[in-house]
């Protein structure tokens, strides 16, 4: 038997959805209608406006009747623009143009992605940008830069194009820098630039000074490195627990942008939840997507200060040996073979790797003992 609605309800969901405050789909969800026959009475709804101003054969009280609606319908469309200018307006200025891309629905059937880029602040040509392959000149460059930081992490830019150059190869200063920062690469001497960050952002002070690390779950540190493929790159994050050296989650992708960041911070707390969670100052890490995953665990935040050299060391020692006795001595081809090939040495790393700091014993045993 076919279902049938009242007036007065078809109203009251057309009103809901113009708020705003829910989706076509929850209200549709929510009240037991379709989706599609919600959406026919909101378009009718609008198209009809009109009508609502014809007072031929109305008697007076429902000319009063028909004037409040239409009142009460137009003050909710203005009051739903409103909401749509404030959503624009704040959206921009809180979050990176890499956090708004995130919020993007591509699959969305109700609101068209030109719509979305607007609502978002961003470029439509940006959300169907697609990703041109980098030169050879380009990849082996990043490779070569890469090598000499993991040799010398205290050089910047200057250093290294002079390193280049000492070595017989050409060295622009600025390309070296604009590669340094694509890599996500800083020399971690001291100095007023050690982390880029979003100046909006909040940053969280430095918990560990002085701090006497004697448990597994004490303290956890993330940072992000570059793993070279033949034709390419990928980054690295990775969670680090300081006393037992422990790699408690990590991930893989091929841009330095907030998804893969949340989703090894989303496994990491899904079990344990460390007392001090510890990054450097980068924009990623002081995004509001990163810093609300954190407050929610109940994790205290802390960040390294400027000019401090020694502030992530653990993880930084983590890079050097997972270049050395891993990446360096395989050429990965593909992104797949670099996500097996850094399982199986993280999996060797954490259960059988024996650490002189650690007695000899591996970060498992530490960790779980």
């Amino acid at each position: 038997m076919k279902k049938t609605y009242t007036s007065a309800f078809k109203a009251k969901l057309v009103l809901e959805l113009l708020k705003g405050e829910k989706s076509l789909s929850q209200l549709a969800c929510e009240h037991k209608v379709h989706p599609n026959l919600l959406r026919n009475w909101r378009d009718q709804a609008l198209h009809d406006l009109a009508s609502l101003f014809d007072k031929k054969n109305l008697t007076a009280d429902l000319q009063a009747a028909h004037e409040r609606q239409v009142e009460e319908l137009f003050a909710q469309i203005g009051r739903l623009t409103t909401q749509v200018n404030w959503l624009k307006k704040n959206l921009a200025s809180t979050l990176t143009r890499d956090e708004r891309r995130l919020l993007v629905e591509r699959q969305d059937n109700e609101v068209s992605l030109s719509e979305q880029a607007q609502l978002l602040s961003l470029s439509r040509a940006s959300l169907y940008y697609q990703k041109v392959a980098p030169t050879a000149e380009e990849v082996r460059l990043k490779h070569r830069l890469d090598e000499l930081y993991t040799d010398y992490p205290f050089y910047g830019s200057r250093r290294m194009a002079a390193q280049r150059q000492r070595q017989g190869e050409p060295a622009n200063r600025k390309r070296v820098q604009r590669y340094m920062r694509e890599m996500g690469l800083e020399g971690i001497a001291p100095g007023a630039n050690l982390s880029k960050r979003n100046q909006a952002h909040k940053v969280y002070p430095y918990l560990l000074k002085g701090l006497a690390i004697k448990h597994s779950n004490q303290v956890w540190g993330i940072a992000i490195t570059y793993i070279r493929l033949l034709a390419g790159w990928l980054y690295l994050v990775a969670i680090l627990a300081w006393h037992s050296r422990y790699v408690v989650s990590w991930e893989l992708s091929d841009t330095m942008e907030m998804p893969f960041l949340l989703s090894a911070v989303s496994n990491a707390l899904g079990g344990v939840v460390p007392e001090i969670f510890n990054s450097d100052q980068r924009s990623l890490f002081t995004s509001e997507a990163y810093v609300a995953l954190l407050k929610q665990s109940g994790t205290q935040i802390s960040m390294d200060g400027k000019g401090r050299a020694l502030d992530n060391i653990f993880t930084e020692r983590l890079w050097r040996t997972v270049k050395y006795e891993e990446v360096y001595l395989k050429e990965y081809a593909s992104p797949r073979e670099a996500q097996q090939g850094l399982r199986r040495y993280l999996e060797f790393y954490n259960q059988k790797r024996l650490h002189q700091a650690l007695n000899y014993r591996t970060p498992a045993e530490v960790y779980f003992g």
